[in-house]
């Protein structure tokens, strides 16, 4: 192996770094001149269009159709709705000038005084207030409802402590924004956004989540409930992965906008958002990954298949030869394929570099599988490789890319349920909560007893979970009777 390519923090030995270092040397990303934001390169860009591609199919079949609305919001927007402004406020970047000019120096530039805009301009946070000024020209009856956009777009919160992928001041997203004619609607398409989200979690990234609500505190400003999917980093923290809110009719009556039902009666519309970012990325690299580098699955890979010839010059002819047919097959199939045979690497280089990037599948042909008719084969889950038949070898390699995929799934979902722990004793999940996992454990409801565990242990609640059966039972902390087992855990 190429130790170039191979030196990456363990992560036994310091798991953040670890992730750090595997961002930049796989060539996902890297800092940019801007502090707090990130340049997504080639490699972490495709992996962000497959996503895209797959989550805007899954979003069409809904019913939801793409839109795109503006990145400036006026600032008087964002004070119309009172929890909303709130809970975006300390985050905004303001525009306040439209124009420079040159410095007395003529050696740079300034901002012009004389250029002051009237009312300063918001970046987007997200786009709830623009959107819903939109829709008031747009919704008339109940013969326009539903209605159902998503837009894909970048967004700006400016954080003080950012990760590549994790949490940057600027990242790329999807924001979907719907509203219907009655309450039960718009909860039920909040809830089933929320599925949509899972089952691409579950079933694409072979990342197993858990399915909630949100308690009060935690829920997106301005919503009546905020349904999440919760996964599990193997350092045993949380990752918010995906969530979906129901608005209920807080915007829609922050921004007038109404319809005449089906009895010529004017009512406000019911609403919902929902949304997941690049920060699906990061739970990609730290669910999966290991010391060796990014372990990807196989439907997201950017690249997930490549072939390295190794031997003699005069046979490399033969061997493009014999594996022009595997490549024709396996692209006819929908397969990414990469046939390496450039000669300016060595293939040790070339392995720990596809290594690195977490290429599922490897194939290796030289001068003696020439002669046998074979062909070495590595999967990068489990990096066991052997030699086998070159007959049916296509039919093989999808096969073994669905293994893969499922694989890395199982492990996932064994490693997050043995990490969650019932837990009634305070003072036990003081100490065990050190070492991560889920906890999951009897809550009185209120945010007293919320703040108290997030203020002397750093964990919060992530949600009260859908497939958790609520028995009776006494708060932790306060002793009181519990209203439900909530989830807490540290998180990113």
């Amino acid at each position: 192996m190429a130790a170039e390519l191979k030196e990456l923090t363990k992560r036994s030995e310091n798991y953040s770094q670890w992730y750090n270092d595997l961002v930049v040397k796989a060539d996902l990303a890297e800092q940019s001149a801007v502090r707090g934001c990130m340049v997504i390169k080639p490699y972490g860009y495709a992996i962000w269009e497959k996503m895209q591609r797959q989550l805007d199919l899954m979003f069409k079949a809904t019913g939801a159709v793409n839109a795109y609305f503006p990145l400036l919001i006026p600032k008087s927007f964002l004070s119309r709705e009172a929890e909303h402004v709130e809970g975006f406020a300390k985050e905004c970047a303001v525009v306040t000038h439209y124009r420079l000019k040159t410095n007395d120096a003529h050696d740079g530039v300034v901002v012009d005084p004389e250029a002051k805009l009237e009312e300063e301009l918001i970046i987007r946070p997200t786009s709830e207030t623009i959107i819903w000024n939109t829709y008031k020209n747009w919704i008339h009856s109940w013969r326009d409802l539903p209605l159902m956009c998503n837009q894909w777009c970048n967004v700006m919160r400016w954080e003080m402590r950012t990760r590549p992928f994790l949490r940057t001041s600027e990242f790329l997203w999807q924001e979907g924004h719907t509203a219907h004619a009655t309450r039960e609607e718009a909860e039920a398409e909040a809830q089933r956004m929320l599925k949509v989200y899972a089952q691409f979690a579950e079933e694409w990234m072979a990342v197993p989540v858990v399915q909630g609500v949100k308690s009060e505190t935690e829920r997106f400003a301005g919503a009546l409930d905020t349904y999440t999917i919760e996964a599990m980093m193997q350092d045993g923290k949380a990752l918010q992965s995906g969530t979906s809110h129901f608005l209920g009719q807080n915007f829609a009556r922050a921004f007038g906008v109404t319809f005449l039902n089906k009895e010529n009666k004017e009512e406000y519309v019911w609403a919902t958002s929902w949304g997941v970012s690049t920060r699906l990325i990061g739970a990609l690299i730290m669910t999966h990954s290991d010391d060796n580098g990014l372990v990807l699955p196989p439907r997201l890979a950017p690249l997930q298949v490549v072939i390295i010839p190794i031997g003699k010059p005069a046979q490399a002819g033969l061997i493009a030869e014999k594996m022009q047919p595997v490549i024709d097959c396996l692209r006819a199939k929908g397969i990414s394929v990469k046939y390496d045979d450039a000669d300016n690497k060595r293939p040790g280089f070339k392995f720990a570099d596809y290594e690195l990037k977490g290429v599922p599948v490897r194939l290796v042909m030289g001068g003696r599988d020439l002669e046998n008719n074979t062909v070495e084969i590595m999967r990068r889950d489990t990096l066991e490789k052997e030699t086998v038949s070159f007959d049916g070898i296509a039919e093989r390699v999808e096969n073994l890319l669905g293994d893969i995929q499922q694989n890395i799934y199982n492990k996932a979902k064994a490693f997050r349920d043995a990490r969650i722990y019932e837990c009634d004793n305070y003072s036990e999940f003081k100490e065990r909560i050190k070492d991560g996992g889920f906890f999951l454990c009897p809550w009185d409801g209120t945010a007293q007893t919320e703040a108290k565990i997030k203020e002397e242990t750093q964990a919060t609640i992530r949600c009260v979970p859908f497939a958790c059966e609520q028995t009776p039972g006494k708060d932790m902390v306060s002793g009181k009777p519990s209203t439900c087992r909530v989830i807490i855990a540290r998180s990113y």
